[in-house]
This record gives C-alpha cells, sequence and structure tokens, in this order.
C-alpha cells in the first residue's frame, strides 16, 4: 500500500475530496542548492492535488488523514496511461512503414508518420475507455486508511511557572 497525507477538504456521502501537497525529492538529493530544479520549485511555490477518495473511516472536513492505494493498482494503471499509447505509437509506424515498402505509396515516411500518429490516437482512445471502465472498480480507487493523529502539548501558566503537561 503507498500511503499520503492528506487534508479532508469536503465530504459527499461515502466518498471525499481531499488535498495533498506534491512533495519534491529535491531536500534528499545532494546538488540541492546548485540544481536548477530546486531554484524553479522554490519560485512555483508549494503545489496542491485534490482527489476523491473513498470515505472508509467517516472522516469529516477540516481532518488530516492518510490516504492509500494499492502498489498493483498504480503499476497497472500507469502502463495503461503511458505504454499502451506509446506502444501503439510505434506498432502501427512500423506497420505503416511496412506498408509503404510493400506498395511503394510514398517515398518519404508520409505513411509511418500518418499510421503511427493514427496508432497514438487509438491508444488515447483505447486509455479513455479503460478508465471510464476502472473508475468505479475499489481496487483503483484510493481510500481513508485513518486519521493523523496531531500531538499537542498542552502548556500550563502558574504564577509565573511554565510547566508542561
Amino acid at each position: 500500500m503507498i500511503e499520503e497525507n492528506a487534508r479532508v477538504v469536503a465530504v459527499e456521502g461515502d466518498a471525499a475530496w481531499v488535498e495533498t501537497r506534491r512533495n519534491s525529492v529535491c531536500g534528499s538529493c545532494v546538488a540541492n542548492k546548485g540544481c536548477g530544479t530546486t531554484a524553479l520549485a522554490k519560485v512555483v511555490g508549494a503545489k496542491y492535488t485534490r482527489l476523491r477518495v473513498l470515505n472508509a473511516i467517516a472522516a469529516r472536513a477540516g481532518d488530516e488523514v492518510v490516504i492509500g492505494i494499492e502498489e498493483n493498482a498504480l503499476v497497472r494503471g500507469s502502463i495503461a496511461m503511458y505504454a499502451v499509447p506509446i506502444v501503439l505509437l510505434l506498432v502501427f509506424a512500423g506497420l505503416g512503414d511496412a506498408l509503404n515498402n510493400q506498395m511503394q505509396i510514398t517515398t518519404s515516411e508520409t505513411a509511418s508518420i500518418v499510421s503511427g500518429l493514427l496508432g497514438l490516437a487509438g491508444g488515447f482512445f483505447w486509455v479513455s475507455r479503460y478508465a471510464g471502465k476502472i473508475s468505479h472498480d475499489g481496487r483503483y480507487q484510493p481510500v481513508m486508511l485513518r486519521k493523523t493523529v496531531v500531538s499537542v502539548s498542552r502548556v500550563e501558566f502558574s504564577k509565573g511557572v511554565r510547566s508542561e503537561v
């Protein structure tokens, strides 16, 4: 399970909208101070992502929670979104080139380019259909796992003496 901290911003029935802060890995890099990516991240500022999650713990707006998604769902979704359109682009471009070489349609790469773009468009179409199909599948939905416990220390002042409880 891949986990991330989030804040609930709205609740809708059995689901909720949460905001997570996009984190950069720049803080753990050795070249942090001399890197252009770090400078750009400071200029752009903090970015937040809002997403809909299943509210399995009955959280309310304002709650700090931990959300999670299964690793397998993330890997399958990533392959579907990125690999399928690229693979179809390359396969269709190769088929267009082979067809052009067989039939001598043009003397340039026009057939490869056009058929590759058709393959890419077909890949995007497939991805949109696949996303619609899995959008209601609970295995692909992030869920709230638990509320984050915020530790607050209580400080008491008594006759000028400070003590933490």
